[in-house]
């Protein structure tokens, strides 16, 4: 067993109810790896592992993970049943499957009793998952915290260039046409 406080474990649990998920939590697992958090990832299906799935969320803490990150299509019962049984933040992914485009997840995920919080990204939003681990992570007052921190603005940053440089893009192109007008009304 992992204690809380080794650093060399994984902080956040990436966890889903099939192998056919991974696709879309992908995106969460390298959103970590990009901020350079440690994670764990494996198949904890709500209904077909009921007993190893309650194990998993009442023990989560005590081997180090912070934060959870549970993805699930359909009825998508693991953020809940996990956010049912464990202290820790639980982040709910709705992966959309064939049926619905994932409007059931999503639903599912986010009618959740009083007492029973779960944080709930968009429909396959598993790269916002990450981020908003991150920034729970980022809370708190340790190195850690701080190092993310700095690690999060630095990203709002480059969001904004790359936004910046866009506009700038569409702006070059559509001035070719004659009616543009940049936004003072005047044509460059």
């Amino acid at each position: 067993m992992t204690s809380p406080y080794d650093p060399s474990g994984p902080q956040v649990g990436i966890v889903m109810g099939s192998n056919s998920d991974w696709p879309v939590m992908r995106a969460a697992a390298e959103t970590l790896d990009e901020f350079g958090i440690t994670f764990e990832a494996d198949v904890v299906s709500a209904h077909r592992m009921a007993a190893e799935m309650i194990d998993y969320g009442t023990q989560a803490h005590t081997r180090g993970l912070r934060v959870i990150i549970a993805g699930a299509g359909g009825a998508a019962h693991l953020p809940g049943m996990l956010a049912s049984v464990t202290p820790l933040p639980v982040i709910g992914v709705p992966v959309p499957l064939k049926y619905l485009d994932g409007m059931d997840s999503l639903l599912s995920i986010v009618q959740m009793p009083a007492g029973v919080p779960v944080a709930t990204v968009s429909v396959g939003g598993a790269r916002n998952a990450g981020l908003l681990a991150v920034r729970t992570l980022a809370a708190g007052t340790d190195q850690q915290a701080s190092h993310l921190r700095s690690k999060l603005i630095a990203f709002q940053s480059d969001l904004a260039a790359q936004a910046h440089a866009k506009g700038e893009a569409l702006r070059s192109e559509a001035e070719h046409l004659d009616t543009y007008r940049s936004r003072g009304g005047h044509r460059p």
